[in-house]
């Protein structure tokens, strides 16, 4: 009710805002900008596509349409299938960060967040365990990395859809999730013909699995260039 007493007298207002202000800077100077985190996942998506183009050229033996992308990680320049893994969960924990900040808060954004956050340390965590291509022994590393692939295209799956849902309800996302829920329906679609096929032998599995990963890598470049287009937007 009175104003409190500051070194023995009454601390003006002006005093009292300016302490809160500089209790708050350092936090905000430490907070990447959600324009710049956008334009890093733009151009991570670029690398991301590129090294693929270069391990098809490295290993011209598998097959776009027959073998899958984890199916580099296992033999000559499997590295470089490795990096593309932590590439991925790199770029896509900076879209979760950006997000976070131009985002309103409620139940519906932070659960898209988190399983957004769930694919990306699931896709960083297969550069660990090498898969086993179709007609080779299963091994454990091939089991776990079946699991683990599955989980992060379930969660980024329901991520979007959930995010994009989210994101419709906020009058300055309208344009942009009109975009982005077809876009995410269309990458649930794709993750269900997917696992209709893997118990299918000879199934088109790679041109499956490329569909689906390139339908929510064009999501994530819809989100972070609407992100990047409208820089110091902030949740109302």
């Amino acid at each position: 009710m009175f104003p409190r007493a500051y070194g023995g007298s009454v601390a003006p207002a002006g005093a009292t805002m300016t302490a809160a202000l500089r209790r708050t800077r350092p936090a905000e100077r430490r907070r990447v900008r959600p324009e710049l985190l956008a334009w890093l996942v733009l151009a991570g998506v670029v690398v991301y596509v590129g090294i693929d183009v270069l391990l098809a050229l490295l290993r011209p033996g598998y097959s776009l349409v027959y073998n899958a992308e984890s199916d580099y990680g296992r033999g000559p320049w499997f590295w470089v299938m490795d990096v593309d893994f932590a590439l991925r969960c790199a770029l896509s924990l900076a879209l979760v960060a950006a997000l976070a900040q131009v985002t309103r808060p409620g139940a519906g954004a932070r659960s898209g967040l988190a399983l957004l956050a769930g694919w990306a340390v699931c896709s960083g965590l297969l550069a660990f365990f090498a898969d086993d291509p179709e007609g080779q022994p299963v091994r454990g590393s091939g089991t776990v990395h079946l699991a683990l692939a599955f989980i992060a295209f379930a969660c980024v799956t329901i991520g979007t859809v959930v995010l994009s849902c989210a994101l419709w309800a906020d009058p300055s996302w309208r344009r942009a999730a009109a975009l982005l829920l077809p876009v995410s329906l269309a990458g649930a679609a794709a993750f269900l013909l997917l696992g209709a096929v893997l118990n299918h032998s000879h199934a088109p599995i790679g041109l499956y699995e490329r569909i689906f990963l390139g339908l929510q890598f064009l999501w994530i470049v819809l989100a972070a260039g609407r992100i990047a287009a409208k820089p110091g937007h902030q949740p109302a």
